[in-house]
């Protein structure tokens, strides 16, 4: 039992933070395929010739390069073993991106208007680039499943609770929450935030946008939870540890 704790133990790149596992990475990517495809299925995206879709196309393109090379770099390649990456638009006026286990993004047409440039698209899609590095949604998963006493493998659950498992790894990137997953869902918040500097700063794109986009998402207004019940961290809060970070980030920025 020891030797596989040990095992399932890995060091976030960048901010070198230990983390737990317990679930088989190619498991988390054969899911995320099939929810991805299921979700584009339900979600047209737009054609490869929109303006937009060429626009996230090329940021992620060049955000996946950077932070592929860095991770290669050092040590690290394995983050990203088996990564495919998709990048896709859909027309959806929430504002919202994610990205699932395997590079597996979408971008809503809802961020674009808040974002308003490349390089603060580059930083929401180098945050959500830095989840699915950061293997956050296993670490999610692997908790929920604990919390909830499955009692068995990621594969066997598919198999006999098709729509639990489902459930449990659509929850695990932030659809739905529950209160006792919460605090730590803010730690892997603020991870994500450092490592997507970094990464759009390799990609060049010039971090320090960061304080003005996240006061214009704290300016969309709307019934805010205090951030006891929330899965990010206050606007407030992400923008002074964004501040705090800066110059770590501006190491790897060369401009394009």
């Amino acid at each position: 039992m020891l030797l596989a704790f040990l095992a399932a133990c890995a060091k976030v790149p960048i901010t070198g933070r230990r983390q737990l596992n317990l679930l088989p990475e190619s498991e988390m990517m054969g899911m995320s395929l099939t929810e991805y495809q299921g979700f584009l299925k339900e979600h047209p995206p737009l054609p490869a010739t929109d303006p937009r879709v060429e626009m996230v196309r090329k940021i992620g393109g060049r955000l996946a390069k950077a932070a592929t090379d860095y991770l290669n770099e050092n040590g690290a390649g394995d983050r990203v073993a088996g990564f495919n990456w998709e990048f896709n638009v859909v027309d959806d006026p929430t504002v919202n991106a994610w990205c699932m286990p395997g590079g597996k993004v979408v971008v809503y047409t809802g961020l674009l208007p808040v974002t308003k440039d490349e390089a603060s698209l580059a930083l929401v899609m180098g945050h959500e680039i830095a989840h699915a590095i950061a293997r956050h949604g296993n670490e999610r998963m692997s908790q929920a499943m604990a919390a909830q006493g499955a009692g068995m493998t990621l594969q066997v659950l598919a198999s006999e609770k098709p729509s639990t498992a489902s459930n449990l790894f659509l929850q695990a990137f932030g659809i739905g929450s529950q209160l006792g997953l919460l605090a730590y869902g803010r730690k892997q918040e603020s991870e994500a935030d450092k490592m997507g500097l970094v990464f759009m700063a390799m990609g060049g794109y010039d971090p320090r946008v960061a304080p003005a986009f996240w006061q214009r998402m704290s300016a969309q207004g709307g019934a805010k939870p205090p951030e006891i019940l929330s899965t990010h961290p206050s606007d407030e809060r992400r923008i002074h540890d964004l501040e705090a970070f800066m110059p770590e980030a501006l190491k790897y920025y060369k401009p394009r």
